[in-house]
């Protein structure tokens, strides 16, 4: 037997040092080529490392939450062979203790690959403080249920639970907590929660964002009501052929068609070198939440791109954003960025910019309101728009009236596609 070193792989883009965000297997699992081992996070994007061999972990070389510089160890694998231990540097003393071993389970024969560490696993055994494997997502569930985590068998890879393991642990007749059980019950319970992974590099955003630009909003109402009936003419004829359209297209038609007057909007400042750099090219990032944080992927040449192009790209980089699948490409290089929270939008907002861009533009809920129009009081619908840029770069006059561009451009639906 040999021992494989697994390093902290080079990234690109110059990147020196990653943050250790995750990790999905422990000392003593049993891996597979191509398993998922850990999540690592960039300054733009969550990266996924997967084992080169079959083998057994001995020792992992970090902590979720650590820093660790590009070439650093990772992981030590125990492996068929010579492994390849004599290139690499020391391997790290192990974190934790190695898992046990079902020893009724049969060893893989020379050449044939390990079995999955989740067919391997004994029976839930945790400490009090241990924090097992789960999704966001599932931690959410947990929490509703009233289930304590740490005594739910996982049947995902390294053990990791699934929400179909929570449902499982309920029909077995496990009780929820008793805060769950009763709602009026006392409690006194704290739960401490790291900022690490993305939701780090989400606050250091932001507060960087807020400490660097000299922000100000600008919120206007627009009457929307044309504007959904087109929306609503088109799914009908187009729909089934096309594919549904919300209003997020039309939104960046009508920023992409207002920028042409003021391209001083698109563009982006480097504040260390005093440099604002204007461009032609319209890279709309749509902030889009997902289980990890807030992501902003990017639909490029947004200029270039037809409605239903646009709303393709927007559900395809959602989609990818929501299951961690975005890339560092697809999340980076914006030139304006485009947030809503749809039915949550609320009344006003004051969105953050997504540095170094100059402005975002916040979408806020259609709510239908009486409107005087000719005299007449009429039901229509309203939505505003709250949208915040960095004055050092944008004046308020400027902001105004591409605002009110916009506001025109959506009001009068087809005056977007007028050239």
């Amino acid at each position: 037997m040999g021992t494989h070193v697994i390093k902290m792989p080079d990234i690109g883009e110059g990147i020196a040092e990653v943050e250790l965000s995750q990790w999905h297997v422990k000392v003593g699992d049993l891996v597979v080529e191509d398993q998922v081992l850990a999540d690592v996070m960039t300054d733009k994007a969550m990266v996924d490392i997967p084992s080169p061999v079959h083998g057994k972990v001995i020792s992992l070389g970090g902590e979720p939450g650590e820093v660790m510089a590009v070439g650093s160890i990772l992981i030590s694998i125990e492996v068929e062979g010579a492994g390849n231990a004599r290139e690499a540097p020391a391997v790290a003393a192990p974190l934790e203790k190695a898992a046990p071993v079902v020893e009724s389970q049969p060893q893989p024969a020379p050449g044939k690959p390990a079995p999955v560490a989740a067919n391997v696993q004994a029976p839930v055994a945790r400490e009090a403080n241990e924090r097992p494997l789960a999704s966001p997502a599932v931690r959410k569930h947990a929490l509703d249920a009233g289930i304590q985590l740490r005594l739910v068998q996982g049947s995902g890879p390294a053990g990791r639970i699934l929400h179909e393991d929570l449902e499982a642990y309920l029909q077995q007749g496990a009780s929820p907590a008793s805060a769950a059980a009763n709602p009026y019950a006392e409690r006194n319970d704290e739960h401490q929660i790291p900022v690490i992974g993305m939701r780090r590099k989400i606050a250091q955003r932001m507060q960087d964002a807020t400490r660097r630009a000299a922000h100000f909003s600008y919120v206007e109402e627009i009457d929307v009501t044309a504007l959904d009936e087109l929306r609503v003419h088109l799914n009908e004829k187009h729909g089934a052929t096309r594919g549904k359209l919300t209003l997020l297209p039309f939104i960046v038609r009508a920023m992409v068609v207002a920028l042409r007057d003021f391209p001083q909007i698109n563009a982006r400042y480097d504040d260390e070198a005093q440099v604002i750099t204007r461009l032609g090219a319209v890279h709309v990032g749509v902030a889009t939440q997902s289980d990890v944080g807030l992501m902003v992927p990017v639909v490029r040449h947004a200029e270039a791109r037809s409605l239903w192009g646009t709303a393709e790209e927007i559900a395809s980089l959602a989609t990818a954003a929501r299951n961690g699948k975005a890339s560092r490409e697809e999340l980076s290089g914006s030139t304006i960025t485009l947030t809503s929270l749809g039915a949550l939008g609320g009344i006003v907002s004051t969105p953050v910019l997504n540095l170094p861009e100059v402005a975002i533009v916040g979408v806020n809920r259609i709510v239908e309101r009486p409107m005087v129009i000719k005299g007449q009081i009429v039901v229509r619908k309203m939505m505003n728009l709250s949208s915040s840029f960095d004055h050092r770069v944008v004046d308020g006059m400027d902001a105004a009236q591409f605002i009110q561009a916009v506001r025109g451009l959506l009001e009068q639906p087809a005056s977007l596609f007028l050239e």
